[in-house]
């Protein structure tokens, strides 16, 4: 109780007034730890605008609470040539954007087209499948057409990688676009964006046509909605012990059981939602290129104390890149990261490290001492603080190199370090081992630099593998490969939880990549 009391003085102390006047009663107010770089969800793998995206724009199937179902949403129903390659979409015909434009298949023709335009530089590009075109055959009417079968391709396009977006506005705007202006056929629509501070959406109030997973059709409840940045846990800590927000899921981690007994505040687990908080090795470069250093280590960590003593239990010690209980996962990859510190010293020493006068190992004149990109405000932070007290013991400096949300995907996207780490939600083994392992996704977000032709020969047939059991054995067996190779250090499996105040009604969270609130059509007061 003194905690949760030093908490609100906390708030008060930071200016931050509670919520629940009436004049606030129709703005939906959100907190979150990380800023996005833009509002371009075709430009970035970064969950912040994949939020905004999903809430602005729609895209042409939704994701069941089941968190493997599609269902209609812009389109209405659809058909499968035999081959696999070619879907038929029909399209909703009383659509409109938020300017008022009417939605057709053009936009859905143009929003591919550019998708594959950027190449390199839609780092989530992969999940529209490889696509070879995208036809109108009538205003509302689409042929999706593939250079070969890929059988997740609905489950993908509920990304947010694939909303559709408004040419009109994409071309008004130029370089400005996702910036000032973003135009969207969403439940909210963009008002203002204030990086580092706070987006601000209103209500679209011709909006009929959210997915049939809620039962609130449209429009939403609220007026506006404004998505505050809160990068520091103590701050988020005491708005949400303060009453001041609605809404969070960047709720820091080690104090959800203060929320749980919190009695104005509702503490709910997404369903169906994976997510590996994992330390990546950047292997092309020299001082992790060689195996056996990146094994040792990933196993001279504890990630059971890592869990009780920073998670307080709120996740899983991840001794595999695959949640055991998820599709496809391998079982084989289960004893292949055991912690054991003599066994990381003896390789270390094999690689040619040696250990120096300091403490610090070093080869050819050139001391261990990785480089390790994180951002402020997420998971990564204290357990980066953990693992370099483990590997200081095993003769290994980690210079840890904080980075602000804002600039995150950018300074990650660079070649000048060795280790980064992110939690990266996750569908499948496919949808986890195709996003960071296909070489396609290299810089980004390959950011191992990991070129195998066998990695991508296994990845393509569980693609477009014809029956579960082939697609299975081959997404095991890619699974098995780069696990060998200790390509990241996985640490937690980490539980996403959404928190929100007790005044908000109707708040099940969705388990699409982080996005909790999803479209938010069925929250009130």
């Amino acid at each position: 109780m003194k905690s949760i009391l030093r908490s609100v003085t906390f708030a008060a102390a930071l200016g931050i007034a509670s919520a629940g006047t009436q004049a606030q009663a129709q703005t939906l107010s959100v907190m979150q730890s990380l800023e996005a770089p833009h509002l371009d969800a075709q430009r970035t793998s970064w969950g912040p605008t994949g939020i905004v995206a999903l809430l602005a724009q729609d895209t042409l199937v939704a994701l069941d609470w089941d968190a493997k179902t599609p269902i209609p949403h812009l389109a209405k129903s659809w058909t499968i040539s035999p081959d696999g390659r070619t879907y038929t979409f029909q399209l909703r015909d009383d659509v409109t954007f938020c300017s008022g434009k009417k939605f057709t298949s053009a936009d859905v023709v143009y929003t591919f087209n550019r998708l594959m335009e950027l190449g390199n530089r839609a780092p989530f590009g992969w999940r529209a499948g490889r696509l070879k075109e995208v036809r109108a055959t009538g205003p509302y009417t689409v042929e999706y057409e593939l250079s070969e079968a890929y059988s997740e391709l609905l489950l993908q396009l509920t990304m947010w990688t694939n909303v559709i977006i408004n040419k009109d506005n994409v071309e008004a705007l130029g370089k400005d676009y996702a910036i000032s202006g973003l135009d969207g056929t969403g439940p909210w629509c963009f008002v203002e964006w204030k990086p580092r501070t706070e987006t601000i959406l209103r209500r679209n109030d011709a909006y009929r046509w959210g997915p049939s997973m809620y039962k609130n059709p449209g429009p939403v409840k609220f007026d506006r909605m404004v998505i505050k940045i809160i990068p520091e846990e103590s701050s988020r800590l005491a708005a949400m012990m303060a009453g001041t927000f609605d809404y969070t899921s960047s709720f820091p981690r080690q104090f959800v059981n203060q929320a749980k007994a919190s009695p104005n505040l509702v503490v709910q687990e997404a369903e169906g939602a994976f997510g590996l908080l994992y330390f990546g090795f950047k292997a092309s470069r020299d001082m992790v290129s060689d195996p056996r250093v990146r094994e040792a280590m990933s196993i001279a960590i504890n990630r059971d104390e890592i869990n009780k003593g920073i998670m307080l239990g709120h996740a899983k010690p991840a001794f595999t890149y695959v949640d055991p209980t998820a599709q496809d996962y391998a079982p084989k990859t289960a004893g292949i990261i055991k912690q054991d510190v003599e066994r990381a010293k003896r390789l270390l020493d094999e690689a040619g490290w040696k250990m120096g006068s300091d403490g610090i190992r070093e080869k050819d004149g050139v001391k261990l001492a990785p480089k390790v990109y994180f951002t402020i405000g997420n998971n990564s932070v204290r357990p980066a603080e953990a693992i370099q007290g483990y590997l200081r013991k095993v003769g290994i400096d980690w210079r840890l190199n904080p980075l602000d949300s804002s600039i995150s995907p950018i300074r990650m996207n660079e070649q000048d370090y060795e280790v980064w780490s992110v939690t990266v939600p996750y569908m499948s083994a496919g949808d986890l081992m195709n996003l960071y392992f296909d070489s396609r996704n290299i810089p980004a977000p390959n950011r191992m630099n990991w070129k195998d032709p066998r990695t991508d020969e296994l990845l393509a047939a569980g693609r477009m593998a014809l029956t579960p059991a082939d697609r299975t054995k081959n997404y095991q067996e890619v699974q098995e490969l780069v696990m060998s190779q200790h390509l990241w250090m996985p640490v937690l499996e980490v539980t996403i939880h959404q928190i929100t105040n007790k005044r908000l009604k109707n708040t099940r969270p969705h388990m699409l990549y982080n996005s909790t609130i999803y479209k938010a059509l069925d929250f009130s007061y």
